[in-house]
């Protein structure tokens, strides 16, 4: 059982000196534009607004951190969340993606305490070109990854095992290895932690 236990802003970088210091180890998140991620962190850190929701996709273009503590059997965790830019802006001219995807580029390449990235896919659309790009890019780098089917919820219960069994196959995974999630339903949230402190659990802990 998880317990959520605090959550809060850390800062914003548009660079890499703007990044936070310290010691925390560190979980991205990445996916294309109204994928739900901001709504799928709000949900792992129980804070319905620490993450701005926009109706527009692309809203956030910023690299934008938060710290999370949590406990697991009695044992506290700490953890910082990195929330990349969506990819896919609709309306993003091209000198904006450039500097977006060298910032993220950077980001993804040369973070030392960067742990694991989850790579969240919508489960009803499933992996577009772009997220198969950057799980290839993910996985060339030698990135540990963690796919998250967001939106689960929109698919009939019954649907549910098959779809995630299918996207499975389809990115060559482990069927462990994608996690179905609902940011709307609250589904997946242990799952999901769980899978993430089994990664990085040891380098979490708090003394």
């Amino acid at each position: 059982m998880i317990k959520l236990i605090d959550a809060q802003f850390v800062v914003t970088a548009v660079e890499l000196k703007g990044l936070p210091t310290g010691h925390a180890a560190e979980v991205a998140f990445v996916g294309r534009s109204n994928v739900g991620k901001s709504s799928m962190i709000n949900a792992l850190t129980g804070r319905k607004k620490l993450v701005r929701v926009s109706n527009t996709p692309g809203r956030t273009r910023t690299l934008n951190f938060f710290d999370m503590e949590l406990e697991r059997d009695g044992i506290r965790y700490k953890v910082r969340l990195a929330d990349l830019p969506g990819y896919g802006f609709a309306k993003a001219s091209k000198s904006e993606r450039a500097q977006w995807e060298k910032m993220i580029t950077a980001y993804l390449e040369n973070r030392h305490r960067l742990e694991i990235v989850v790579s969240i896919i919508d489960a009803e659309v499933g992996p577009t070109p772009d997220d198969l790009l950057t799980l290839d890019y993910l996985q060339e780098k030698g990135r540990k990854i963690l796919v998250v089917a967001t939106k689960i919820d929109r698919l009939p219960k019954a649907r549910r095992k098959p779809r995630l069994q299918a996207l499975a196959q389809e990115l060559s995974l482990p069927r462990e290895a994608v996690v179905a999630f609902s940011s709307t339903e609250k589904i997946g949230v242990d799952d999901v932690w769980n899978a993430l402190l089994g990664v990085i659990g040891t380098a979490t802990r708090i003394q």
